[in-house]
């Protein structure tokens, strides 16, 4: 009688399979086109979530037209409340299904549920009304601004100025969750965070050029502003700070301070501000988002985050390393 070695041991069950049964089998070319060892691959499952919001878009176009006939200007309130609106509920319908299929939450697209409007939203409005106000107060400083006489009266005021938070707090949901949150989840687990927050950010600039009335200045400014959104989900996990921050520097660039928002001057605004100087003060026609102090701002934004939040705390990185 033969003794097998122990590396040479088999199973009674081994003892009776054919040569390789128990090996998986060799995925083909196709597979491994679209899929890697875990999962469908980072850039299809962004194709297809992508898909699923179009096809949402569609279903729900029809009843916002509807309800937006009324509007007299494409650029209002309630255009950004229905319009924009429409568009938010069909990425996260997008989103809630792309996450059935990953078996994902919403947390692990940086938006917990639970810390929904809480401090970090707060923290991010208090911030996003900072850095406009001291971008602008930078430029009046410089003799470029000035802020005029109030436009509306006090009731008349409070009323417009909620509509127009409600408006924009939409708008910062819906380009927030979707350049930050399923598109900057999915695309880190396929090429690594910078990567794809350059990459989105760069698309979120380029999306602004077609604002009328931006220029290149402001699209590189609109995509440095995305890139650091960026960098606070990395170091917050979460994608509520932006949100708040956007949020907050449309509402205040259009209503509050009643300036170009990316080109565009809205009705219904608070004060009857105006600019005076040369372009690269002012940004002119851009509004201050074209102006060479917003890179300062930038600047200093990126600093003093990264002082006060040192750990990164991106979902999709965290749950990787565990």
């Amino acid at each position: 009688m033969t003794l097998l070695n122990p590396q040479e041991q088999t199973s009674p069950e081994g003892l009776f399979s054919a040569p390789g049964a128990g090996r998986p089998p060799t995925p083909t070319l196709l597979h491994r086109l679209f899929f890697n060892r875990k999962e469908m691959r980072a850039g299809w499952r962004l194709l297809l979530f992508l898909v699923i919001s179009a096809a949402c878009m569609a279903v729900f176009s029809l009843p916002s037209h509807l309800l937006s006939r009324p509007s007299t200007s494409h650029f209002s309130p309630r255009f950004l409340v229905v319009g924009e609106g429409v568009l938010l509920l069909a990425i996260l319908v997008a989103a809630a299904v792309m996450g059935a299929i990953e078996k994902r939450s919403f947390r692990d697209y940086a938006l917990p549920g639970r810390s929904a409007f809480g401090a970090r939203f707060w923290w991010g409005v208090l911030w996003g009304g900072i850095a406009i106000t001291g971008l602008l107060l930078l430029i009046r400083y410089y003799h470029g601004f000035s802020f005029g006489n109030l436009a509306l009266n006090e009731r008349r005021a409070v009323f417009v100025g909620g509509l127009w938070a409600a408006g924009f707090l939409v708008v910062g949901f819906f380009e927030e969750f979707l350049f930050r949150g399923y598109a900057l989840s999915t695309l880190t687990t396929g090429m690594g965070f910078w990567l794809a927050a350059i990459l989105l950010s760069l698309a979120f600039g380029a999306v602004h050029l077609a604002n009328p009335g931006e220029d290149w200045q402001g699209g590189v400014a609109a995509a440095l502003i995305g890139l650091f959104f960026c960098f606070t989900v990395r170091r917050t996990g979460s994608l509520w700070f932006a949100i708040g921050f956007h949020s907050m520097w449309d509402f205040s660039e259009t209503f509050l301070y009643s300036v170009p928002d990316s080109g565009i001057v809205a009705p219904g605004h608070l004060l009857n501000s105006s600019f005076h100087g040369p372009v690269w003060l002012t940004g002119g026609a851009v509004g201050p988002e074209g102006s060479l102090f917003v890179f300062i701002i930038i600047a200093n934004l990126f600093l003093v985050f990264h002082l006060l939040h040192r750990q990164s705390r991106f979902p999709i990185l965290s749950n990787s390393n565990r």
